[in-house]
This record gives C-alpha cells, structure tokens and sequence, in this order.
C-alpha cells in the first residue's frame, strides 16, 4: 500500500467506512438476548475466540480500562454467562471463561444474524454477490489490522 496513496480515492474510503458501520448497526440489532450490551456481546465472542482470559486481557482486547471490565465480567457472572476461576499461576487473578449457556447463546446470535444477512444478500444479483464474496476476505483483513 505504500506506493498507493488512500488519500486519491477519498470517496470510496468514505463509501466504505459508511457502508461497514451502517451494516455493523444493522447487524447488532440482530441479537437473540436484547438485555445484553453489545459490549457484553463483545466480551462474549472474544472469550469464544480465546477460550478463557483475565480480566485485564479482556480490557486490553476489547479496549477499555479494566475497572470497566471488572463491571462488564460482574454482570455476565450474574447473568450465568461466565464463570470466574483462580489463575493456574497467579492466586491474585482470576480467570474468565464462558458457560454452556454462553455458547449456545452465541450459536444461536450467529445464526440468526447469518439467516439475516443471508436474505440480504440474496437481493444482490451475482456480479454483486462475486464481489461481494472476494472482499470478505480483504474486509477480514483489515478488522484485525
């Protein structure tokens, strides 16, 4: 990208910043549990994607200070959706991990959102809909930059 200079295709960054943050809105309100947060939600996909972590690791991957994160880990425990357990290293920490409930609750939210998103998509007609299918990967991409 280096001899590339994003600033000479202005509109088409701007149509994709609009586009992705219109269809993120969209997509959270796709939720099978309306009385979690999407940052509840949130901290829920990155302890299915990592399996189990601190408090502080949670903070850190999702981008808030961990007093807030301390909140956010309370209210999960509450709701049976994480269980706290002591560090195997470290006696002063805990370790969050989700329940079953957890998981099935996610399961079920990516469900729903794919059958969302795939009736969405079938109102694309196929030039639309190839493109579509090799951007996903570059879009992948550039949310774990």
């Amino acid at each position: 990208m280096s001899d590339r200079d994003p600033q000479v295709d202005t509109a088409a960054v701007n149509s994709l910043r609009s586009g992705v943050m219109r269809l993120s809105r969209r997509l959270k309100h796709q939720r099978v549990d309306e009385s979690l947060s999407p940052t509840e939600m949130s901290v829920l996909g990155t302890l299915a994607g990592c399996g189990s972590a601190t408090p502080g690791e949670l903070a850190r991957k999702e981008h808030v200070q961990p007093p807030s994160m301390t909140r956010i880990v309370a209210l999960l425990e509450a709701k049976g959706l994480v269980r706290l357990e002591p560090h195997p290293e470290d006696r002063r920490q805990k370790v969050v991990t989700q329940t079953e409930r957890a998981e099935a609750m996610l399961e079920e939210s990516r469900r729903k959102r794919n059958v969302w998103l795939t009736e969405l998509v079938g109102r694309l007609d196929e030039d639309e809909w190839a493109t579509l299918r090799a951007a996903a990967p570059v879009l992948e991409k550039l949310a774990h930059l």
